[in-house]
This record gives structure tokens, C-alpha cells and sequence, in this order.
């Protein structure tokens, strides 16, 4: 995979940009759009969520259609394959020839290739979904992982964080699937062997210093972060995209995991470091 570094990604244009989504993630990256040489059109669902942007100079659009309507580009960052397709029944009769629409919600690679046989000629599809959480959104600071053909839009990625190409389009997405299913795979065994090392009397610090000098560290540390936030309710369709994909016993039983976490309402919609504790208790 070809690696491109956000400074050098070209110069910045001045195209309309309409950005979909404002939950946690897309608040923060549309926010690194604002004060750009780019107008910035936003809509959510919640027209609340919107509000902040706005006033720091986004305009709010009453509909997804009215977002893209004189788009060049647009962005959707949406909560799964559903709200996507909701999006895109109301957006596909709108768009342009010429514009670019850049998918980053994590969908999987199906979800992408449906929505490319809804274009019409002349607008181009790029898968985009990110590597990442909210800290890394806040600092424009993400993994972007961009199938298809990103040339015309990589100036718009960098400023989400440093873009990789990873061939055609689907392969961003699918490449995404890859990456949660490691995330969430390896903050449940982080779990379940801090909740091993309860059971067998070892003091909490010194089990967590030592797992997160062992091969595991990444994983541990994000089973305790905090400042973060990756729904664990989303992490469960994330791991419904990977086991559909493939025969992955492991994560089938991690996915029933997340899934009992999910089931508690303190836990759903919270972190998946929350999910974490809760797999510790449970086990």
C-alpha cells in the first residue's frame, strides 16, 4: 500500500464541501474543515449536534439532499450500512456530475460497491473509513484508508489525518473491517485476562504494566483509554461485518461478548472500554 504524507498531498482547493454525520467522529472531522478556503455545508439527523459548527461557520442544511444539492464533494460519516443507505436514497437523485462522494462511515466493502451501482455517470465513489478515535479526529490526526480513485479528493483526506491508498474501490472498507476486528478482538482478551489475573490474586497495576509491555500493549491501552470514545453498540456491527465476511470463530464468541455489554444499557453507548470492564466482571 502506498503511503501518502498529509503534508505533502497537494494543495488545498476551494470545493463546496457537504459533510453528513455529526455524531462523535464527524463532529471532530468537519471541524478540521472549518476556517479552510472550503465552504462547509453540515446536516446530522439531530440538527443539534450541528450547532457548534455553525457557529464557527458551517451552514446547517435542513435535509441531505439540501447538503448536496451544490456539493462538490461529499462526505458521509454515518453509524452503519443502514443509516448509509437511508443517506443515499435521498442524496443520489442530487448529485452532480463531477462530484465526489467519499464514504468513511465502517460499512464493509458490499455496502461500497451497492452504493456505486446507484450513481449516476459522472459521479465518482471513494471509500474513505477511518483509523482512529475521537482524539485522533480532534488533532486531525486519523488513518485514512481510501479505495478507488482518490486523486481529486486527497487534498480534502489529509485534513482528516495521513491518507493511505489501498487499491481499488471497497478495499478501504474492507481494509477497515480488518483493523476493527484486530481492535475489538484485542481489547476483549485484554479483559478476560485482567479478569484471569483477578481470579488468580494478582495485583491489578502489576497485571496491566505487564501486559502492556508484552505484545499486547496497544490493545491494553486502549482497554483502559480514556478521553475516547468508540460506541460499543458499533463495535458490535463491526463485528457482525467481519463474521459475515469470514469463518472467524474467535470473533464470533467476541461478538457475543460485545453483544452481552451492548445488552446493558450503562455500557451500550459508551466506549468500548466500558465494554471492556464489564467483559472483566462478567467473566
Amino acid at each position: 500500500m502506498e503511503k501518502i504524507d498529509a503534508a505533502r498531498s497537494g494543495k488545498p482547493g476551494t470545493e463546496k464541501i457537504a459533510f453528513l454525520g455529526l455524531g462523535h467522529m464527524g463532529a471532530a472531522m468537519a471541524r478540521q474543515l472549518i476556517g479552510t478556503a472550503h465552504p462547509l455545508t453540515v446536516w446530522n439527523r439531530t440538527p443539534a449536534k450541528a450547532e457548534q459548527l455553525v457557529a464557527e461557520g458551517a451552514t446547517l442544511a435542513a435535509s441531505p439532499a439540501e447538503a448536496v444539492r451544490d456539493a462538490d464533494v461529499v462526505i458521509t460519516m454515518l453509524a452503519d450500512p443502514a443509516a448509509v443507505a437511508a443517506v443515499a436514497d435521498a442524496i443520489v437523485g442530487e448529485l452532480r456530475p463531477g462530484t465526489t462522494w467519499v464514504e468513511m462511515s465502517t460499512v464493509g466493502p458490499d455496502a461500497v460497491k451497492e452504493l456505486a451501482t446507484r450513481l449516476k455517470d459522472g459521479v465518482t465513489l471513494v471509500d474513505a473509513p477511518v483509523a482512529g478515535s475521537t482524539d485522533k479526529a480532534a488533532a486531525g490526526e486519523l488513518g485514512i484508508l481510501a479505495g478507488g480513485d482518490v486523486a481529486g479528493v486527497e487534498h480534502v483526506l489529509a485534513r482528516f489525518g495521513k491518507v493511505t491508498r489501498t487499491g481499488p474501490l471497497g478495499s478501504g472498507a474492507a481494509l477497515k473491517v480488518v483493523v476493527n476486528t484486530a481492535v475489538v478482538g484485542g481489547v476483549a482478551l485484554v479483559a478476560e485476562a485482567m479478569a484471569l489475573a483477578d481470579a488468580l490474586g494478582i495485583d491489578e497495576d502489576t497485571a496491566r504494566t505487564t501486559l502492556a509491555n508484552g505484545p499486547l500493549g496497544g490493545a491494553v491501552h486502549r482497554a483502559f483509554a480514556e478521553g475516547v470514545h468508540f460506541d460499543t453498540s458499533l463495535a458490535v456491527k463491526d463485528a457482525d461485518l467481519a463474521t459475515r465476511s469470514a469463518r472467524l470463530p474467535v470473533m464470533e464468541a467476541v461478538r457475543e461478548q460485545y453483544r452481552s455489554a451492548a445488552a446493558d444499557p450503562a455500557v451500550a453507548h459508551e466506549d468500548i472500554a466500558k465494554a471492556a470492564a464489564h467483559i472483566r466482571r462478567s467473566a
